[in-house]
């Protein structure tokens, strides 16, 4: 069979383009997106020409973009064909939401012991911030301010090491964990464990913080599980054209 070229718009109405800073990161979060909703299935080819012409960017973002891809396992490298999005086993992604869910058990318990009482009150308040997003229903702005408010756990562990893994393993499951949040009535069930977790870490409460963000990352797991098992029709439509050389 011969290989499947992807040529598709992704472009969201109506938005700026990003600043040449954030292009491959940007880029990076749409294929992610739609790669795990299913809309580029596995075996697909993403061609690095055929995607900087259909976003108007040099190959450079593109580039950084399929590296971030790989470094996710979204896609692999082959000889002769390029970049070509790989299958994830549900067991797979399981498995790394079960190692997530101790590190960041480890960074909750660590910050419940070690933050500072400014460092608390900004988590409290930075929470706080956060259910304008969930009133608003954006999915997008909830999960780039998801990623700074378990920045804020990480930092307040006090241990450079332990940050340095979450943030490693962070980014191999951020298109999931991005994607969970499709999930119907995930944003406010989310918000509600985020503020079971800063509350047990301002009450100094730290096997609890690290048994409540243990949860809170298997019900991650299991929305994105049940998000992988819906209808197709009940995911976002991502608009592409396939085409066969």
């Amino acid at each position: 069979m011969p290989p499947i070229v992807l040529s598709l718009d992704l472009a969201r109405p109506n938005t700026p383009p990003k600043v040449s800073a954030t292009r491959a990161d940007d880029l990076a979060n749409r294929l992610a997106d739609a790669i795990t909703s299913g809309a580029i299935p596995p075996g697909t080819r993403l061609d690095e020409q055929v995607l900087a012409s259909r976003f108007a960017v040099s190959r450079t973002p593109v580039r950084e973009a399929l590296h971030q891809l790989a470094a996710a396992g979204l896609i692999e490298r082959r000889p002769y064909r390029g970049a070509v999005v790989t299958t994830v086993s549900p067991q797979q992604v399981s498995e790394m939401f079960v190692a997530m869910g101790e590190i960041e058990a480890v960074c909750a318990r660590l910050s419940a012991l070690m933050m500072t009482a400014p460092e608390r009150r900004e988590l409290r308040a930075f929470h706080a911030g956060m259910a304008a997003l969930v009133r608003a229903g954006d999915p997008v702005a909830f999960a780039e301010s998801n990623v700074l408010f378990h920045e804020r756990i990480y930092a307040g562990a006090h241990n450079a090491l332990l940050t340095e893994t979450a943030r490693a393993l962070r980014r191999r499951l951020m298109p999931y964990r991005r994607a969970q949040f499709r999930a119907l009535g995930r944003l406010p069930r989310s918000h509600e464990e985020h503020f079971a977790v800063t509350l047990a870490i301002e009450r100094g409460e730290a096997e609890e913080a690290a048994r409540l963000m243990r949860a809170h990352l298997g019900l991650v797991g299991e929305a994105y599980a049940r998000l992988g098992k819906a209808p197709a029709d009940a995911l976002p439509p991502t608009e592409f054209l396939a085409a066969l050389l």
